[in-house]
């Protein structure tokens, strides 16, 4: 027996070993998403109810100083869509085909990394089960091949080995399932905001308008 032969049956075999893999890209991608939403954090205190609060009060001014150097999503759609209001002149449908457009390009990096966590979550337990069976098999070969020599140290030995990566599989797999639910439900709940926010912002606008301007705005 070679030391790599050894150490993999001191792990588990390589089913444990891939499933260690796993759990280590899945540590790392969620150390990225992590990083990502302090990135994407507001900054200085500005919140994107305030803009929006600054938006409804028609301060341009102190929308776009608030929102410079800002990479949170809400806040750089609220200031796009105040600097497309007061420089672009589109119309209300126009207008809101482009404000969900780029709704979408923020929301993106938010949906990042989701789809591997995903993966991993669905592998994990499935490979687990595989290396059971797998295990499982070995341990019934030994004891066809031990006929009626059988010993039961080296029989559940066997099963304990085989055991062990379903155990494996599902510890990978829950806490990962876990994470992947919680980060898809905050893009969930941050798209919700922003549609709120283009209806709030368009309604705004909307009501501001006169219907005779609003008439203009739509043929223009």
């Amino acid at each position: 027996m070679n030391l790599a032969t050894y150490w993999l049956d001191i792990i588990g075999g390589p089913v444990v070993l891939l499933l260690v893999l796993f759990s280590i890209c899945a540590s790392a991608l969620v150390l990225i998403k992590l990083y990502q939403y302090w990135m994407l954090a507001p900054k200085d205190k500005v919140a994107a109810d305030d803009l929006l609060r600054l938006f409804s009060e028609d301060n341009t001014q102190a929308v776009l100083e608030l929102s410079e150097n800002q990479k949170n999503g809400r806040i750089q759609l609220i200031a796009q869509a105040q600097d497309m209001i007061q420089n672009n002149g589109l119309n209300m449908d126009h207008l809101k085909t482009e404000l969900f457009r780029r709704a979408r390009l923020l929301l993106r990096p938010l949906q990042d990394y989701l789809r591997p966590l995903e993966i991993i979550a669905t592998l994990a337990p499935l490979l687990g089960l595989f290396g059971t069976v797998l295990g499982m098999i070995e341990a019934f070969k030994a004891m066809e091949a031990a006929g009626s020599q059988v010993d039961p140290a080296v029989l559940s030995g066997g099963i304990w080995q085989a055991l062990l990566t379903t155990a494996v599989g599902l510890a990978v797999a829950i806490p990962v399932t876990l994470i992947h639910g919680a980060l898809e439900k905050r893009a969930e709940n941050t798209a919700a905001q922003m549609e709120n926010d283009i209806e709030f912002m368009l309604t705004h606008i909307a009501m501001k308008l006169s219907p005779s301007t609003e008439n203009s705005l739509r043929s223009a």
